[in-house]
């Protein structure tokens, strides 16, 4: 079973008020990118990547109009992708959604939210987490703006997973105007983050003392050198989660001592600099149990995989679709 996580930038703007899809020149959210070349972009990757499930990070919006489940569906029967039924968990404000898209033929999954009274643990993700961050006696409440969906998930051959998709709260001190309020924006966004991965770390644990296998996957927006501050609180939001019971390869390597070469998963331009910054931000972790299940991770990386590398179609799908790459779990289920 291949499992995958994609964060599709600005997947939203590819489909108008009634989730059809817009296939035309006009420009996407992409520079420089047209909503045709962006559309055909993801499919080829997705089609491509061959996956039995898909979380997308940044799906298609849900609203007064608007379903992400219909748009995403409709995607797929557009580009005939086996991936064809779609799930999602709590709808938010910001137009990115978290939504799995699978083949009902290998698995299924359903929206099942636990937490709370309901098994006296961290609330469920569309609560609130009241947690002291900055050991001053005083409680911060906790929200997220894109509450993590939670599934329960069913292979083909019968094995339950419980699987949360997450995209963990961005750090750039976006809307800053000077030196001193992008410092103070940068310091409340991690700490806000790191709330956000104690609070999923506590629910992942509550899961393994139940004895149940998770997977969790998504968006991080954190890995090694993405900013100055990374040292103020004395560890990253990846190694609360590693610490909770959970392993990624890549995360695992990124955080050692001496790491080398860091794995990368995203590729932002920075034009006043001449230059790209690549970062580790999409993670897909599992429960200790599940490594006996002969897990193999990949980073569909355009420059670094080498059968991305050697297919000049798939390297330029991969840059034109989005700013982030995919990964994928390949996983005996």
């Amino acid at each position: 079973m291949r499992l995958a996580t994609y964060n599709i930038e600005w997947f939203a703007n590819l489909f108008d008020k009634n989730d059809a899809l817009i296939v035309d020149d006009s420009w996407s959210g992409r520079h420089d990118v047209t909503k045709a070349q962006q559309v055909e972009a993801i499919a080829k990757v997705l089609t491509a990547m061959d996956a039995d499930a898909v979380l997308i990070v940044e799906a298609p919006n849900t609203g007064k109009r608007q379903n992400t489940v219909r748009a995403l569906q409709g995607f797929a029967e557009a580009f005939e992708l086996r991936t064809a039924d779609a799930v999602m968990g709590f709808a938010n404000d910001t137009h990115q959604e978290l939504a799995l898209l699978f083949d009902r033929t290998v698995l299924s999954a359903r929206h099942d939210p636990k937490g709370g009274i309901e098994d006296g643990s961290a609330p469920r993700f569309d609560g609130e987490f009241r947690i002291d961050l900055d050991v001053d006696a005083t409680e911060d409440i906790v929200e997220f703006s894109k509450p993590p969906m939670e599934l329960a998930l069913t292979t083909k051959a019968g094995n339950e997973v419980r699987l949360i998709g997450a995209h963990l709260k961005s750090k750039a001190p976006h809307g800053a105007e000077s030196r001193d309020e992008a410092i103070r924006i940068s310091i409340a966004n991690r700490r806000k983050q790191l709330a956000q991965a104690v609070w999923l770390a506590r629910r992942v644990e509550t899961h393994l003392e139940q004895d149940e296998s998770v997977i969790l996957l998504g968006d991080l927006n954190d890995g090694p050198g993405l900013d100055e501050f990374e040292h103020l609180f004395g560890h990253s939001s990846v190694e609360i989660l590693l610490q909770s019971g959970l392993y990624d390869p890549h995360a695992v390597r990124a955080h050692e001592f001496r790491p080398g070469s860091i794995p990368s998963t995203a590729r932002f331009a920075r034009p006043e600099e001449g230059r790209f910054l690549e970062a580790l931000l999409d993670y897909i972790m599992i429960s200790q149990d599940l490594r006996a299940f002969d897990p193999v991770w990949r980073i569909w990386h355009p420059f670094r995989d080498t059968v991305c590398w050697s297919e000049p179609e798939m390297r330029q799908a991969l840059l034109i679709a989005s700013d982030h790459f995919p990964v994928t779990l390949d996983i005996d289920l």
